[in-house]
């Protein structure tokens, strides 16, 4: 109010009512990889953070999926040491090094990928699929590069600048060596629980695909990650199963050396017996695959794929065999999408655990009930979410712990992501307040303001207690929160306690029998 000069009458407005506490986004996953291309209108897009809400907008921005080429190969017996002519019966059928793909005539064959895997845009379509929304992707080079950790490391800078991102995930990160993955985890690591203090990362296991106790992937992920701001992270084994790439989608242009998928559809073919006119329809057919010159009675690329699919049921089973390699994806961006979907129907409080997965089919590895215990609880504390398929459910998320699985304030990912939830949205409404008096009128506006808003936080279902006092407190003023020292340093002291709720991640029921009573 102003010194009044002149006399008349002068209006005066207060306000009745604090600011309120604006509750921030939680699930806005920030992606970092490869693309086809990053532009928008003749705009580079590349090392930018750009934010998408539709995998359409992914696909007008950053292109499709990467060309991804197999080659068939042989699968090479183990050698059999020591053997001789007494026990040949026995080391007559040689034991496999690796699990084959495809088999034909008795003989296993391999599909190895010609180069490292582009896992963005699959992930991309995994995410969307389970329920993602707003995201932002920021592009750190094209399919035509190779994966580098240094560009990767560089994508998560670029995000220092953005406000609005709550996760980070990285599918390209499964393509790298052993060591630069794991170098790249402990970045992410640093930046959501060091640097931001506001992210959450999700993990993937490297190598997850395998089979934990032949690969040892569990144990050397543990071993090599470290043990810093493991509450900002959570990490889910093991791959999986999915149904994103369609039949429609493969073709023999997904196979390197064309002539050896020609040499086998030729094998087979002399080995059915059929009408010798229908067998040399066929293969010509077969030869069409390496045909260097195309000429008017030849059929095209679609036609020929689906005349051999038709004809050749060994050209069937290698079309599935790539589909099913192109399908087997990291979890981290499935989990992405179901994190949005729990905070959009239930609240960041809910833990993101016994729900199902889209567009899966099943885990690349079989967990039993025995196996998790390890991957659940360990001495390390490091604790590994697992995806399971039970009879009649379907595959579903069967854990909801941060890698800090021992400590008792962060052990489980909805109690990380409240609180980091909350204090953004106390943070970013407090900031109205800086510079302003430090004296008893801004302490009670600001202690107003948060008790409105953790109480409606409490009334959704996000704190535990039967009343709000049981749920909360906020504590400020002199002699309070702060000393007259603080007031002359111009420090504002706010002290808030919440009880958070906490998943039942075991339930035990007593059975136990009675006397007869009638």
């Amino acid at each position: 109010m102003g010194q009044y000069k002149t006399p008349g009458v002068y209006i005066v407005e207060k306000n009745a009512f604090p600011n309120s506490v604006v509750e921030v986004a939680t699930a806005v996953p920030a992606f970092i990889g490869y693309t086809q291309w990053a532009d928008n209108k003749g705009k580079s897009l590349l090392n930018k953070a750009w934010r998408i809400s539709s995998m359409s907008e992914f696909l007008s921005f950053y292109g499709g999926a990467a060309e991804s080429k197999y080659k068939i190969s042989d699968i090479k017996p183990a050698k059999v040491g020591g053997a001789d002519k007494d026990n040949a019966a026995e080391s007559a059928a040689p034991a496999f090094t690796e699990e084959a793909d495809f088999s034909s005539a008795g003989a296993e064959y391999l599909l190895e990928s010609e180069k490292k895997r582009f896992f963005l845009y699959h992930s991309m379509m995994l995410f969307f699929q389970n329920g993602g929304g707003a995201c932002y992707i920021v592009s750190v080079g094209k399919h035509s590069e190779a994966i580098e950790k240094a560009k990767l490391s560089a994508g998560i800078k670029i995000l220092l600048k953005e406000q609005e991102p709550t996760m980070v995930v990285i599918p390209d990160a499964m393509s790298l060596a052993k060591d630069d993955c794991i170098s790249l985890q402990q970045a992410m690591l640093g930046h959501c629980g060091r640097v931001m203090k506001n992210r959450f990362a999700i993990l993937d296991i490297f190598d997850g695909y395998k089979e934990a106790q032949d690969s040892e992937c569990i144990e050397n992920f543990r071993n090599d990650l470290g043990t810093n701001n493991l509450d900002f992270a959570a990490a889910y084994y093991p791959w999986l199963n999915t149904t994103i790439v369609q039949t429609s989608d493969i073709t023999f242009n997904n196979v390197a050396n064309v002539d050896k998928l020609q040499s086998l559809l030729k094998a087979e073919l002399d080995k059915i017996e059929i009408d010798e006119k229908k067998s040399k329809e066929i293969a010509a057919k077969i030869a069409e695959l390496t045909a260097k010159t195309k000429t008017d009675a030849m059929s095209t690329s679609e036609e020929l794929h689906k005349i051999l699919t038709a004809v050749c049921p060994l050209y069937g089973s290698v079309m599935l065999a790539i589909k099913n390699k192109l399908n087997l994806l990291p979890p981290s961006a499935g989990m992405a999408g179901v994190y949005t979907t729990i905070d959009n129907s239930r609240g960041v409080w809910k833990a993101p655990a016994n729900v199902s997965l889209n567009a899966v089919v099943s885990p690349s590895v079989e967990i039993t009930h025995d196996q998790q215990e390890d991957l659940n609880v360990t001495t390390a504390g490091k604790s590994v979410n697992a995806i399971r398929t039970f009879i009649g459910e379907g595959t579903l998320v069967w854990g909801a712990r941060t890698l800090d699985g021992n400590s008792l304030d962060w052990r489980y990912i909805n109690v990380r992501r409240t609180m980091i939830m909350l204090e953004e949205s106390i943070k970013l409404a407090t900031k109205a307040y800086v510079f302003e008096p430090n004296v008893s009128n801004t302490w009670v506006t600001i202690k107003s303001m948060i008790n409105n808003f953790l109480t409606s936080i409490w009334k959704r279902g996000g704190l535990a207690g039967s009343t709000p006092d049981d749920a909360f407190g906020v504590f400020v003023g002199l002699g309070e929160t702060m000393t007259p020292q603080d007031i002359l340093d111009g420090v504002l002291r706010v002290t808030v306690l919440v009880a958070l709720s906490r998943p039942a991640e075991f339930i035990e029921i007593t059975f136990q029998q009675q006397l007869q009573k009638s």
